[in-house]
């Protein structure tokens, strides 16, 4: 295989072979281009390596290109309000111009220091006049935050994000994070608006995808392809790090040595991380659990001697960070490809 590898094991990068999540991004943009939107913030959730920053950056892009939208993406550790104005200031023309004409917002070091002009005293106040001057020129403003998790600053920013939709003021925000950083944010006082969002879960990509990916690409045959594909389950980072792999070594099936690697990489750049967070108690599950990719409940049950009530609250711990799947009534299922391999490295 001659060529630059198109696989990428870079979180946030858009690698050059990628399988995107269409269905997320063509519901997510299809709405937003509305003349009047039902929905105006959206949630992306999931855990490490599903592909939130792929899917966020994507959007953003398709709205970069539209001359009707201006896109801002925003730290979350930033004071959120202050840094959209200072972007907006910073970046756009004419909201430079009309900020440097019309409002003295020298008090938060953003453009000249007008003299005959009071200084705004409120961050709130300046945004709402820019995005009334935004409405003027038929601009609307999408707000990205990657990486969301309950702070000040963010409750603080939904908050008057409420107060300026109220105002129908042209803002929409797209905030994406896993899936204990967002219910958080959701089950914060005051901001039940954010809990009714519209919230995209970043499930297992199409193992059929993966596995036509991986024929067509690295030239594998239809079988090694197939097992290939099943071995990532369909986690979004697996993909690309086994194809990334596969590519370097030149292999046209799966060997000791791409196996090594792949196993290296989910261990350092996701699994010691999720396994670092995880409380003792559902650690020591998850060795139970981790004994094969499917599980009757009543099979742990009897392993680990425990009652229904002990494993409950585990249960939903390692379901809510996508690490088993309890849809299926009385099975648990093993989400991740090859943690099984990691767990026994850990014990």
């Amino acid at each position: 295989m001659a060529g630059r590898n198109p696989y990428t094991i870079s979180f946030g990068k858009i690698p050059s072979k990628y399988l995107s999540r269409n269905s997320i991004i063509d519901s997510i943009t299809e709405e937003l281009e509305y003349d009047s939107p039902d929905e105006q913030v959206f949630k992306l959730t999931g855990i490490r390596g599903t592909g939130k920053t792929v899917t966020l950056t994507a959007i953003e892009r398709y709205f970069r290109e539209q001359d009707d939208w201006i896109v801002v993406d925003i730290r979350s550790d930033s004071e959120i309000i202050s840094e959209i104005v200072a972007k907006l200031y910073s970046e756009i023309p004419f909201i430079t111009s009309f900020v440097d004409a019309s409002l003295n917002l020298s008090a938060f070091g953003i453009g000249l220091n007008l003299s005959k002009k009071s200084p705004v005293a409120s961050i709130d106040y300046a945004l709402e006049a820019l995005l009334e001057h935004m409405k003027k020129h038929g601009k609307k403003l999408l707000i990205t935050i990657d990486e969301a998790r309950k702070t000040k600053s963010i409750t603080g920013f939904i908050q008057e994000f409420q107060i300026l939709i109220r105002k129908e003021l042209p803002i929409y925000a797209i905030l994406a994070g896993l899936y204990e950083d967002i219910e958080s944010l959701e089950n914060a006082d005051g901001l039940t608006f954010f809990l009714r969002a519209t919230k995209y879960e970043m499930k297992p990509l199409n193992v059929t995808y993966i596995r036509d990916d991986y024929k067509n690409t690295l030239g594998v045959s239809y079988e090694e392809a197939e097992k290939m594909a099943f071995m990532t389950k369909g986690y979004a980072y697996a993909y690309q790090a086994l194809g990334k792999y596969m590519w370097d070594y030149k292999a046209k099936e799966l060997t000791d040595e791409v196996l090594k690697s792949f196993d290296e990489i989910l261990a350092d750049k996701v699994y010691k991380k999720i396994w670092s967070e995880l409380a003792p108690n559902d650690r020591w599950f998850l060795q139970f659990i981790a004994k094969k990719d499917s599980m009757p409940v009543s099979e742990l049950l009897e392993m680990t001697r425990k009652s229904h009530s002990e494993w409950s609250i585990p249960r939903a711990r390692l379901k809510e960070k996508g690490i088993i799947d309890v849809e299926s009534r009385g099975v648990i299922k093993l989400l991740l490809p090859r943690f099984k391999e990691f767990i026994d490295t850990q014990l």
